[in-house]
């Protein structure tokens, strides 16, 4: 794959956010993208791909404004204006109506190791291309934290 640093204004892409993974959930990630390969080659080749270019990170060292799985995540959709909140979870947890979501969605995918601030694009299942901008990470609390 082919990168170049500077790009006249005129070929300006839309740059690709950086990443970041917790260590302690690559396995199940990489397990999960692995056995999507015949159920739903694009959207594995796609988590394969944002795992190949993030960088993973020991719990402890994980940014507390990025999206992890259990992360509460607030959005917007650039197109409509609307915010929405969701929690990102593993697939086995998953429950819309509680709004949370799998990591094995579009939108799942999309989100996984963003941090606040960052604008990505999605391609709905109707195939429209939408700019989402994360606008709030909050991390769940943790079982051991004394104050929670």
């Amino acid at each position: 794959m082919e990168t170049h640093m500077t790009q006249p204004a005129k070929q300006r892409r839309t740059r690709t956010p950086k990443l970041v993974i917790n260590a302690d959930d690559l396995d199940h990630i990489e397990a999960l993208a692995e056995g999507a390969m015949q159920r739903n080659p694009a959207l594995a080749d796609r988590l394969l791909d944002e795992i190949s270019r993030a960088r993973v990170v020991a719990p402890g060292k994980m940014p507390k404004d990025v999206v992890a799985i259990g992360s509460t995540v607030t959005y917007r959709d650039e197109t409509t204006g609307l915010e929405k909140t969701v929690t990102l979870v593993f697939p086995e947890n998953a429950e819309i109506a509680q709004q949370r979501i799998s990591l094995m969605t579009p939108i799942g995918v999309a989100l996984l190791g963003l941090s606040e601030g960052a604008a990505f694009y999605w391609d709905t299942r109707d195939n429209q291309r939408r700019t989402l901008t994360v606008i709030r990470v909050e991390q769940p609390e943790s079982p051991s934290d004394p104050t929670g």
